[in-house]
């Protein structure tokens, strides 16, 4: 099949997904949505995100894709199981996939999340991971800040190490995995690994997704380069700008309503 795969998100963390699918699946032509105009997601309620879901997989249907991954956090945790009711091609969220790696990952079933505040206050992450394994401990901690200080390029820097070790005191001690929970936070792998020590393992839900996906799609049979594109549905000119924090090369967005 050689439609292109769709993947969304609430802005532009999802390129790190974006990133791992290009990696793992480089003949697969992938368009990206980033609902620039309605950021964040994380603050907003479940009736909501799930209302801007809908809207961002029917406009990638427009587009002819045939399967649509939910690069966000928190629109996998409040909008996926409708999604997946409601549209007949397949729909991939992030969480699922987070959630089969730490349960691997985990020798002593001490499991730690970070995420946005909408994400944590889901739930989802916990009671996914408990429904596997009921006797597993499981500790989350909100880190909102986490998104702005990569989104202004911070990650390596004093400031981002000073939040990492505020956010990250009540689980030293207490995880051996950790779930990073929102599309932003494998850029600050580096200073939570710092933070928290080599004791424990983090787990990048978008290189799960990606591997997920892979496993799923029948491989392209084009004989030309995957082509890329992108959409935004606010100012392109601050996506360009942030996207450079994400991937080293990248198309044109371009401005879309939804």
């Amino acid at each position: 099949m050689n439609e292109p795969i769709g993947i969304f998100d609430s802005g532009i963390g999802g390129l790190t997904v974006f990133r791992e699918m290009r990696r793992q699946l480089p003949g697969e032509d992938l368009i990206y949505l980033g609902d620039t105009a309605r950021v964040p997601y994380g603050t907003k309620s479940a009736e909501t995100v799930t209302r801007y879901s809908q809207q961002n997989v029917r406009f990638l249907l427009q587009q002819g894709v045939k399967l649509v991954v939910v690069a966000c956090n928190t629109a996998s945790a409040f909008a996926l199981e409708k999604l997946q009711k409601e549209f007949s091609i397949p729909i991939i969220g992030v969480i699922h996939a987070g959630v089969k790696r730490v349960l691997q990952a985990s020798a002593t079933q001490r499991i730690g999340i970070i995420g946005t505040e909408g994400t944590i206050r889901s739930e989802s992450y916990t009671q996914e991971i408990l429904r596997q394994a009921p006797s597993a401990q499981v500790f989350s901690q909100a880190c909102p800040l986490f998104v702005p200080l990569v989104e202004e390029g911070w990650q390596d820097t004093a400031v981002a190490q000073a939040t990492a070790e505020t956010y990250l005191a009540p689980l030293r001690g207490k995880i051996d995995t950790l779930i990073l929970g929102c599309t932003h936070y494998p850029l600050l792998k580096k200073v939570i690994g710092q933070v928290l020590g080599p004791e424990v393992q983090l787990i990048d839900s978008a290189e799960e997704t990606a591997k997920e996906v892979k496993g799923l799609v029948i491989p392209s049979q084009k004989t030309t380069s995957a082509a890329d594109r992108f959409f935004v549905s606010d100012s392109t000119e601050r996506f360009m700008k942030v996207a450079k924090v994400f991937l080293k090369d990248f198309g044109q967005a371009e401005k879309v309503e939804l």
